[in-house]
């Protein structure tokens, strides 16, 4: 029988690899809205004040020759808790002129996109309620790329010009560019137990625990066969993936060992792999 993980599996952070420190902080504080929770010379962890819960760290690293197109990071994506939410930063952003690349309604959510200053993704979004996906028999949920209806958004916004992200605010999921979609596609569901939610022909995979639209996402629209990420590239070094309780993190433990997959650093309340882009992904517990 095929293991699956938690359903009520949660992403928990992302750590990227900076090189400008101070600089990135900056953008992550002002323009996203995140607080420093704890900072020293080389890393800053960010989050919601009210929430006090990390959600992005930043390490500053020597870029070096760092710079190679490789597999790793396509955005991340915060959730926001309602669409008023939404409407309050998108409000914010235009106020302050930021570029944003993209906004889009995906069928079960709405999102914006921007650019931080070295280049990695990010995405914006609030969830539409659970009956207006599209969502198959089997369990499939199906996305689409259409205009966001920005005048709706926006006008659901309140009176309260708000430079923070809100309480409630977390990672709703993570979007990698990788090298080969079927060896990702393998290791996320065969190793880690999550399942295929969505098929974007060739070019894209959606994948997630129990019934969300995708806590994973996949492709190769920068290319194929990227070159794997090393440990001090600039960009994503890690994300962290959060189960309920510790007999879902030792029953993961047990299936990878009996998968015979290497572990590279474990203790009482994590684990942690190397999928095959070269990403660290740690799997914590949240009890």
């Amino acid at each position: 029988m095929a293991f699956i993980i938690n359903k009520n599996l949660s992403v928990h952070s992302v750590d990227l690899n900076v090189e400008k420190l101070e600089e990135m902080t900056t953008y992550y504080r002002e323009i996203i809205g995140l607080s420093v929770l704890e900072e020293s010379d080389n890393y800053a962890s960010l989050g919601v004040k009210t929430d006090n819960r990390v959600l992005l760290n930043l390490i500053e690293v020597d870029a070096g020759d760092s710079r190679t197109k490789k597999a790793g990071l396509f955005h991340t994506a915060f959730i926001v808790p309602t669409r008023r939410d939404l409407g309050n930063i998108l409000y914010a952003l235009l106020k302050k002129d930021i570029p944003i690349e993209g906004a889009s309604d995906h069928g079960y959510s709405e999102a914006i996109y921007l650019r931080d200053p070295e280049g990695n993704g990010i995405e914006i979004y609030r969830d539409k309620l659970k009956e207006e996906w599209d969502i198959s028999e089997n369990g499939m949920i199906k996305g689409i790329t259409a205009e966001i209806d920005a005048d709706g958004v926006l006008a659901s916004r309140n009176d309260q010009l708000t430079d923070t992200l809100p309480a409630g605010t977390r990672i709703g999921h993570v979007h990698l560019a990788v090298a080969d979609l079927e060896d990702s596609q393998y290791f996320y569901i065969e190793t880690l137990g999550m399942q295929l939610k969505y098929e974007f022909g060739s070019q894209a995979r959606f994948i997630a625990a129990g019934d969300y639209h995708h806590h994973i996402g996949l492709n190769t629209w920068l290319g194929t066969d990227l070159p794997k990420r090393n440990q001090f590239d600039l960009g994503l070094t890690r994300f962290t993936l959060s189960v309920p309780t510790s007999e879902e993190l030792t029953a993961l433990t047990e299936h990878l060992s009996a998968q015979g997959l290497a572990i590279d650093d474990e203790a009482e309340t994590f684990i942690t792999i190397t999928d095959p882009n070269g990403i660290h992904v740690t799997v914590t517990t949240s009890d």
